[in-house]
């Protein structure tokens, strides 16, 4: 687990340092590292979608996890937690950390934290939180590299990671807020469940699973850059099942292969 201590330790620097110069930041520099940040993250989105191998299981996975995210009101529920650790945590904060978080009541009073306003999402706290932890747990390297860390004591690609994310965080500080730290709370659940189980679940990591995981994973990233650049507004965690149902188009493969022989 010293890996997933080390990644949630460079994330919660890095928001450090962003946040640290957030007070000293004009509105106006803070939209365009925003904006920055929306592209990267677009850039890096498209990059790893065209890892997938099976293009029909990435418009499938797609199809299908939007619709079961969206019944199942995904996004609005992580939204919702993000809202709540908000409550718990700045509830006694507001006036000390004013500086960092730029929010104003007329934002507070709103019932979506992820509404746009003039082609730009507003910055909150539990809108961060959502964006940071789908872009920090989503990709081939967390899967890969707990996996590497619970099994071969390899933390190498982890501590890779580590490092990309700190930087990242950087940015996503400057111009979503506060919330971008709490993601750590994803990042500890979904990596450290990953390396304490990936002795059970490494047999049935394939390569394809990993490019097929890739790919609608680099989807997801997207999302959250046309998200942050302003061009449209998109429930990105209503998508998360994509994920999954990635996995289950790879391990019921060779069973559907089988049947269709018979």
């Amino acid at each position: 687990m010293i890996a997933v201590f080390v990644n949630c330790a460079t994330i919660l620097i890095g928001c450090f340092v962003g946040l640290l110069f957030a007070k000293k930041i004009p509105q106006k520099v803070t939209d365009s590292i925003q904006l920055a940040c929306g592209l990267v993250s677009f850039v890096m989105g498209v990059q790893m979608s065209f890892k997938y191998q099976n293009v029909v299981y990435l418009a499938l996975a797609l199809i299908l996890g939007g619709i079961v995210g969206t019944l199942l009101d995904i996004d609005g529920k992580i939204l919702a937690f993000g809202k709540f650790l908000e409550k718990i945590f700045m509830k006694d904060s507001r006036g000390k950390h004013a500086g960092f978080e730029r929010v104003s009541a007329q934002a507070e009073l709103e019932p979506l934290p992820s509404s746009f306003s003039d082609g730009k999402p507003k910055k909150n706290f539990a809108y961060a939180f959502l964006n940071a932890s789908v872009l920090f747990c989503v990709g081939a390297m967390a899967i890969v590299g707990s996996f590497k860390a619970g099994i071969e004591h390899d933390y190498s690609i982890i501590f890779l990671k580590s490092i990309l994310d700190g930087f990242i965080s950087i940015g996503f500080a400057v111009a979503m807020g506060v919330g971008t730290a709490f993601s750590v709370i994803s990042i500890f659940i979904y990596q450290g469940a990953l390396t304490l189980l990936s002795v059970l679940i490494a047999p049935y990591v394939s390569e394809q699973m990993l490019a097929e995981l890739t790919g609608s994973g680099g989807a997801l990233i997207i999302l959250i850059g046309i998200n942050l650049m302003g061009l449209k507004k998109v429930k990105t965690a209503n998508y998360l099942p994509a994920v999954l149902f990635s996995v289950i188009f790879v391990l019921c493969e060779p069973f559907v292969k089988s049947l269709l022989h018979l």
